[in-house]
């Protein structure tokens, strides 16, 4: 059956001991987590929640099931409110928790959450909104070891699971809704609705029989699993569920409050994980500089039982990728290029060319078209087949994201391509970060890309500032490596002109400590701007 807590049951029937979670030392094994995410169902359907609020084959942009908003850093309890919220015939909702009180509102609001699983070291944010939030019915507090008292109403998580039954699930359906918030990108977040079984064969690729999968899962004894970005966003829980899917344990770091290079290796290492989930080069080059700094202080990392290196949501490019199997000889980097609205359209080669799904696609500008591979015309990416249903509660965006083209409906999330004379995707990044020069339009990731390759440069971000004879010009924001001296402006600039167009090179480069980007690796474009223009 194509439901995920279904296939987690029927999973967790055969491997009942081998490790589900590792959170530290906290260790659940597969029967617990099942016992556990039952009871957490119990608690939600003891409190009326479940499905009732329509039909499963209503207008694509409702959703019949009551939602549990999952308010939390990365821990045991944020899949396990996944798992139960399922159980119980609801469905989850990702909370981004770097959210101040005006944006956690609208998303509770826009998403309809009845219930709200939230971590300790955020419940003095929540306290300020739950007298606007009238349809609350329930708050569960997570203890995250930040010692925050229980707040007014709210119920301990681990008291409420302790009395309630753990009662196996019921009825689950394939039509059940999968729902993952945007990150606002390209506007205020919405939340994606998906079919539960278009979501695993279009997010984690699982498409194989139900017996398949649980007749596979007592070899995959040394899939271990180990996520860097945060659960609230898309990529880091797709790679859980589908380490889930296979029978293998997840791994989480000892701290989930912050991406710390060190912890990451020591995970490593400790848990003998084999596959490792990051977000392009801002993951993977402070990696390398710890790899570097170990080796250095004759203490080297031993990452000999790391397989596969999983990336997504961020450009991973050649030189990191290079760098990344020198360090683990043997390693097998897949570098996936998707979205919320997508799920997995096609796998990378570091540097910027896309080996397209079958069923990706390439639309025409005006979404009216397909483009065939010999038609090298710039275009929108586009996924057809298992796509979602629409946007929550928005039928004007459902239909001009998921337009209907000669019979046939697709996904179009906003990703410029074209395809190459080998029918492969070159791909140039977002509309929404494009930069219009003179009539020109450039996409920031391909110059990043560009600036990024140089030796000296740790990470770039690339905005437009207002010019009065181009509109706007390009401006690239630049972190130094440590230890590197700054090269000249003219010299990364004739390094960029070797990859890219001298329209698309940066007319200044403005040098910074850091690079600002979000606790999942995605860039603030917001303060790159303000750093250009103030």
């Amino acid at each position: 059956m194509g439901n995920v807590a279904a296939l987690h049951e029927r999973i967790a029937e055969v491997v009942p001991d081998r490790e589900c979670i590792v959170a530290g030392p906290s260790r659940s094994t597969w029967g617990e987590v099942t016992e556990r995410t039952r009871r957490l169902a119990s608690v939600l359907g003891k409190h009326g929640l479940g499905i009732h609020g329509g039909a499963l084959d209503g207008e694509p942009w409702e959703s019949p099931h009551d939602h549990v908003a999952l308010y939390l850093y990365n821990a045991p309890e944020y899949l396990e409110g996944m798992l139960g919220a399922w159980k119980a015939r609801c469905a989850s909702v990702n909370i981004n928790y770097r959210y101040v009180a005006t944006e956690l509102l609208y998303v509770l609001r826009d998403s309809r959450a009845q219930a709200v699983i939230v971590g300790g070291s955020f419940t003095e944010t929540l306290a300020e909104i739950l007298p606007e939030l009238p349809e609350l019915r329930l708050v569960l507090q997570v203890d995250d070891g930040s010692g925050a008292e229980l707040m007014r109403g709210a119920v301990d998580y681990e008291q409420a699971l302790a009395d309630a039954e753990p009662t196996p699930p019921r009825d689950l359906s394939p039509d059940d809704r999968y729902i993952l918030y945007t990150g606002g990108t390209t506007g205020m977040p919405k939340g994606v609705l998906w079919r539960q079984e278009d979501f695993l064969a279009g997010c984690i690729g699982v498409t194989a029989p139900a017996d398949e999968l649980v007749a596979a899962a007592p070899r995959r004894a040394r899939l271990r699993s180990l996520a860097c970005a945060p659960f609230m966003h898309g990529a880091a829980h797709w790679n859980a569920l589908s380490t889930w899917m296979a029978g293998g344990t997840v791994v989480l770091p000892d701290d989930p409050t912050r991406f710390d290079p060190a912890d990451i290796v020591a995970t490593i290492e400790r848990e003998e994980a084999a596959s490792l989930q990051i977000v392009g080069d801002a993951f993977a080059r402070p990696l390398l500089a710890e790899v570097d700094r170990r080796t250095a202080a004759g203490n080297p990392a031993d990452l000999s039982s790391l397989r596969f290196l999983l990336s997504g949501g961020a450009i991973l490019s050649a030189t990191a990728k290079a760098a990344l199997v020198d360090a683990v000889p043997g390693l097998r980097i897949v570098d996936v290029l998707g979205s919320s609205e997508t799920g997995r359209q096609a796998v990378g080669d570091g540097a910027g060319t896309f080996t397209p799904e079958a069923s990706a696609a390439v639309v025409s500008e005006d979404r009216t078209r397909i483009l065939a591979q010999d038609d090298h015309e710039m275009g929108w990416l586009a996924q057809q087949g298992h796509v979602p249903l629409g946007y929550l509660g928005d039928p004007d965006k459902t239909r001009a994201t998921f337009p209907v083209i000669d019979g046939v409906r697709y996904a179009v999330a906003g990703d410029r391509v074209r395809w190459d004379d080998r029918g492969n995707l070159v791909f140039f990044g977002r509309d929404s970060v494009t930069i219009n020069t003179g009539g020109e339009k450039v996409f920031a990731e391909e110059v990043e890309q560009a600036i990024t390759s140089h030796p000296a440069v740790e990470d770039a971000l690339v905005v437009g500032r207002p010019n009065p004879k181009w509109g706007q010009e390009v401006v690239a924001v630049v972190a130094l490596r440590a230890a590197a001296d700054q090269p000249p402006d003219d010299e990364l600039s004739a390094h960029c002109r070797h990859t890219i167009a001298g329209y698309k090179v940066p007319k200044a480069f403005v040098w910074a400590d850091k690079i600002e980007r979000s606790p999942s690796g995605k860039p603030d474009y917001a303060w790159a701007r303000g750093l250009v223009t103030g």
